[in-house]
């Protein structure tokens, strides 16, 4: 019976593997082309194969989407959309550049003003919002925008790591973790990973003035671009004002996060309905192509931990690693970087977290410094190339759009240094801290 069933469990393990790693190769080729029909396309093939070789079953599918994550995401995208469309991020990044005493701390303090953003905003969201205004600068003062763009890419992309709203993976893994807003800030008596992205921030930043410092000239009067209205941004820090107090609920509805996330959407759509003529488009506007990315992803990786993939991975870094903890932990944060450089970060995301969870058990060690670290380098690590996130594909388009070519190495030399500085002081402050005792 044993060895019967040997046979059977190890060639669902090897279809598993072998289903994902096509999937990932055909997500990254067409992600990378921006074909993103194709890329859903892909994945819900692969998924269908894996409901036709019984290697993953209906219930166990539907008991790997996590809702808290589709709802967070849905409902962050509504208002970011309204955000977006009250003109407040412009109005905030056009009033900064008007009070900025030279170009080069104006190019700084849009860059800011994006992470800012995209602390609370999808990161494509924030490169959409500050764009525009990164390009009237750079007309004004007659200057390729390339680099601007980019240092706009970059800060969007690391910032969006800080909180629990900024971006998809870090949605993913407070949902799939059980973490709540506030953890990001404080988890157990230590300084949550947004003091390590703040730290890791201020390294990054230096980057981008020595880049920018040449530009001393002052800026052009530009137009303040004055906001349609404040009631979305309204909306939205009363939604990050909701998670916060609903962390301090006992016995919560195990669904609350997306609920409230919801249920400011919807009064931010129904107040849009009541007040403006102009309508604003879900089937156009949303990101409904990364919604239904996910629920596919979330089977893909699924298929993964029924079938003892996940497990394998942890048991070979635990092996590698020995008992020296700090070694596991820089490998999961540098083999992050490295891959998320060149492939997407949501999959790899899902994938990882188990792993992460089974190492730090493995070696007697709490799992919050070992998924801070995973999420540091696999975030982080998407600024090395223009093909590493999703924020860095639509900014490329839009230079591209404008006349202006982005080359691979252009990228790389702005993003390299910015990612390693940022990495390396954000991912050293979370293992001091976990290894200190605090309050």
């Amino acid at each position: 019976m044993v060895g019967s069933g040997v046979l059977i469990y190890l060639p669902m393990k090897y279809i598993a593997i072998t289903i994902f790693l096509i999937c990932y190769v055909f997500i990254s080729y067409f992600m990378n082309r921006q074909k993103y029909k194709f890329v859903l396309l892909s994945l819900y093939l692969g998924v269908a194969v894996l409901f036709l070789t019984s290697t993953i079953n209906f219930p166990q599918a539907v008991s790997c989407i996590n809702i808290n994550v589709l709802g967070v995401f849905l409902g962050t995208m509504v208002l970011s959309s309204l955000f977006i469309h009250s003109g407040v991020p412009a109005y905030l990044a056009s009033t900064l550049v008007d009070k900025s005493k030279n170009i080069g701390m104006a190019i700084l303090l849009v860059c800011g003003l994006s992470g800012f953003i995209s602390s609370f905003t999808e990161n494509v969201a924030t490169v959409l919002i500050v764009a525009p205004i990164a390009l009237e600068i750079a007309r004004a003062i007659n200057i390729n925008p390339v680099s601007l763009l980019i240092g706009v890419s970059l800060s969007a992309n690391l910032q969006g790591v800080a909180t629990m709203i900024g971006d998809s993976p870090s949605i993913i893994l407070a949902m799939q973790s059980g973490m709540n807003f506030n953890d990001f800030f404080w988890m157990k008596g230590h300084p949550g990973i947004f003091f390590a992205v703040e730290l890791g921030a201020l390294g990054a930043l230096t980057v981008l003035w020595i880049i920018f410092k040449k530009h001393r000239q002052k800026p052009k009067k530009i137009e303040i671009i004055k906001p349609k209205t404040w009631i979305p941004a309204l909306f939205m820090f009363l939604m990050v004002l909701s998670l916060v107090f609903s962390s301090f609920i006992k016995n919560r509805h195990p669904y609350s996060v997306a609920i409230i996330c919801m249920s400011w959407a919807f009064l931010g759509l129904f107040w849009h309905e009541l007040k403006h003529r102009e309508s604003i488009s879900l089937v156009k506007n949303l990101d409904w192509q990364t919604f239904f990315f996910l629920i596919g992803v979330f089977i893909l990786v699924g298929s993964l931990i029924y079938n003892g993939v996940v497990n394998d991975i942890a048991k070979y870094i635990s092996s590698i690693s020995g008992k020296n903890a700090f070694f596991a932990y820089m490998l999961i944060v540098w083999i992050s970087v490295l891959a998320s450089a060149f492939v997407d970060n949501i999959p790899y995301t899902i994938a990882m977290i188990p792993v992460a969870k089974i190492v730090a058990g493995n070696l007697g060690m709490p799992m919050y410094p070992f998924l801070f670290g995973l999420l540091i380098g696999t975030c982080l690590g998407g600024n090395i190339t223009p093909i590493g996130a999703a924020c860095n594909m639509v900014t490329v388009g839009i230079l591209r759009k404008q006349g202006f070519k982005v080359r691979f190495n252009e990228f790389v030399k702005m993003g390299l240094p910015f990612t390693v500085i940022a990495v390396l002081a954000g991912s050293l402050f979370v293992w001091f801290i976990w290894n200190r005792p605090f309050l």
